[in-house]
């Protein structure tokens, strides 16, 4: 069953299904330079992969007529009008009644609260607009879920340069029912929406820009037939919100006025219907309303101070990137350390805020970024929300993954990589581990709550691209992910903790990295003391001995080009290339019975699902 479009796990055969390509650029679009020709076919960024399934409610088709319907026509169709005037009547009695009604009364609660997301255990105020980051909206104001202000259909920006959309697009999305899968990718300037398991070829919108696109994700938590959130970076530093439905669009940051540095990575907050963060090159993390307007703002830059001294092995220690070492002052004092702290700016319109007066140039009128957080001097590689949404875990070039207070906008801990800068990173569905892939060529398994490497994987022979966790085959006890990296490989792993033979020398370090431990995760759930509030936040990297290896389950070699992008769908596996080349791997048939015994409560795939998919 091996062949390249074909392997066999532990569960059963994966198998391509379907392939999605982005179409040649034509020879009328090349110029006459040989530098400006290159630059339209080959881009600096990788492609990358977001998905959505989307639940369409079945149409009901009318019945045909029957006798007694035939026989009584009408009958039937007076007796209708009565029905309808009727209707009307008790419809301008309620409006009437409602009239008199105040305004708090009257009006339903809002559609996209995000109240029934958030965690039960969350320290959110219940009263608060947003559970994170949130402007304080007065009671009495509601709002109802808005759409991006401009039609792209009509546009004059010169940032959208073309827009194309697959022939009669609203009528194939008004006879859709049941559950859709979508997937958006970027290549190049332009970026596809294409649906799985669709019988066309070409994608249902393709929209082209005068920048490249470097990041996007599609919000889950808005998604419905009637309308998607999609967010997607440039490498000018622009964001574009769009909706593919309506075919509209908003810009912020717009030509850079907020942060002129290359977007990395975007996010949407999972429990709030309008925030997202945004990770820059320059190593900052930018909070964003999709509702607001761009304010003036110039972030404050970290000052030298002696209270965040740090001792930090020099770059002669095992383990320590050296382009993270805290350089002296004269003063005896050190500059900001990234390793110990984030430096977080607070806009002049946050209600928060300590700015004078005078500098509040929009007084009560909320804008963006609703927050700045400066966590590096290098840039930041990716980024992703635990799954409680309290927690950020962010990698940089630094080589360092850093655990953030989302609510606190503090940092936790600091965790070095074995060697060079990280690439990637996951969290756990069920939040107790942390996976990230680097430059190192491992993954590397981490702990945030015992704030240890649990282990390492080895298995890739060039830098990782993606990693990803199978939700659907992890249970508590076991977990599946899978990476992808430079070298073209395909790897699928099998993590039990339980499992795992410990080497000699691993419980003395262990002991010794949980006792440096500063405001760390189990601090926070009381397993902590005040005494190690002096203590450092950073975790240095264990030597190859101390820490257990996992070996992969799976390897497969693709023939293709680099290979950037991995994610997991119900029913597939789904990988994408620098070229933007998207391959659909089936799951076996197996692989939801197996979830379903373990208590995901996923229904068995059918022969009907199947050939939907192999469609």
């Amino acid at each position: 069953m091996e062949s390249d479009s074909a392997f066999v796990a532990p569960e059963g055969v994966y198998s391509v299904t379907e392939e999605h390509k982005p179409p040649a650029i034509p020879t009328y679009q090349a110029t006459s330079t040989p530098a400006a020709a290159t630059s339209n076919t080959t881009s600096p960024y990788p492609s990358r992969v977001s998905a959505v399934t989307v639940r369409f409610n079945p149409s009901k088709p009318a019945g045909p007529p029957g006798l007694a319907q035939l026989l009584g026509a009408n009958l039937t169709k007076d007796s209708r009008r009565d029905k309808e005037k009727d209707k009307d009547k008790s419809l301008l009695d309620e409006r009437s009644l409602s009239s008199t009604e105040t305004p708090d009364d009257s009006t339903p609660p809002e559609v996209s609260s995000p109240q029934a997301s958030v965690p039960q255990d969350s320290p959110i105020a219940p009263e608060s607009h947003h559970p994170l980051f949130a402007h304080p909206s007065p009671a009495t104001k509601r709002k109802v879920p808005s759409r991006p202000k401009h039609n792209m259909r009509t546009t004059s920006s010169t940032f959208i340069t073309r827009m194309q959309t697959i022939e009669g697009l609203g009528k194939i999305l008004s006879n859709k029912h049941g559950d859709a899968t979508f997937l958006f990718y970027n290549h190049n300037k332009a970026f596809h929406w294409v649906e799985v398991g669709s019988k066309s070829k070409e994608p249902l919108m393709r929209v082209t820009f005068s920048a490249f696109p470097t990041c996007h994700d599609v919000h889950s938590l808005t998604a419905s037939p009637e309308k998607l959130d999609i967010v997607i970076g440039f490498n000018t530093g622009d964001l574009i919100w769009l909706d593919p439905v309506s075919s509209r669009y908003g810009r912020l940051n717009k030509q850079g006025t907020i942060s002129s540095s290359p977007c990395t990575a975007v996010h949407w907050v999972p429990s709030s219907p309008t925030l997202f963060l945004v990770s820059h090159a320059d190593g900052t993390i930018l909070v964003y309303d999709k509702e607001k307007d761009d304010g003036a703002f110039s972030p404050s830059m970290p000052d030298a101070s002696p209270s965040t001294t740090l001792n930090v092995p020099g770059p002669s220690a095992p383990g320590v990137p050296a382009q993270i070492q805290a350089p002296s002052q004269p003063n005896g004092g050190t500059e900001w350390d990234p390793t110990s702290t984030i430096h977080v700016t607070t806009p002049p319109w946050h209600p928060e805020s300590t700015a004078a007066p005078k500098e509040r140039t929009d007084k009560g009128i909320a804008k963006n970024p609703v927050s700045h957080w400066r966590v590096s001097r290098r840039s930041i590689m990716d980024f992703v929300f635990s799954p409680d949404v309290k927690y950020v875990a962010a990698i940089s070039e630094d080589g360092c993954l850093r655990v953030i207070d989302a609510l606190a906008e503090q940092l936790v801990d600091c965790y070095a990589s074995y060697f060079g800068a990280l690439t990637c990173v996951a969290w756990s569905p069920d939040g107790r581990f942390i996976l990230t892939g680097g430059q190192d060529d491992l993954l590397t398994i981490f702990s945030p709550w015992e704030q240890r490497v649990v282990a390492r994987c080895q298995g890739h022979s060039s830098f990782v691209s993606a990693v990803a966790f199978d939700e659907l085959r992890c249970d508590g006890r076991n977990y599946r992910f899978g990476s992808v990296g430079e070298d073209n490989k395909l790897i699928l792993w099998d993590f039990s903790s339980s499992a795992l033979h410990r080497p000699k020398s691993q419980s003395a370090h262990h002991v010794r990295v949980s006792m440096a431990s500063n405001v760390s995760l189990a601090f926070r759930r009381g397993m902590g003391s005040t005494a190690q509030l002096a203590m450092s936040r950073y975790h240095p990297a264990p030597s190859r001995n101390e820490v257990s290896v996992v070996q992969p389950v799976l390897v497969k070699q693709i023939d293709a080009d680099l290979l950037t992008s991995l994610t997991f769908l119900p029913r597939a596996l789904v990988t994408v290339t620098k070229a933007g080349h998207v391959r659909v791997w089936v799951r076996p048939l197996v692989m939801a019975g197996n979830s379903r015994r373990r208590g995901h409560g996923r229904q068995l795939l059918s022969i009907s699902d199947i050939q939907g998919v192999l469609a």
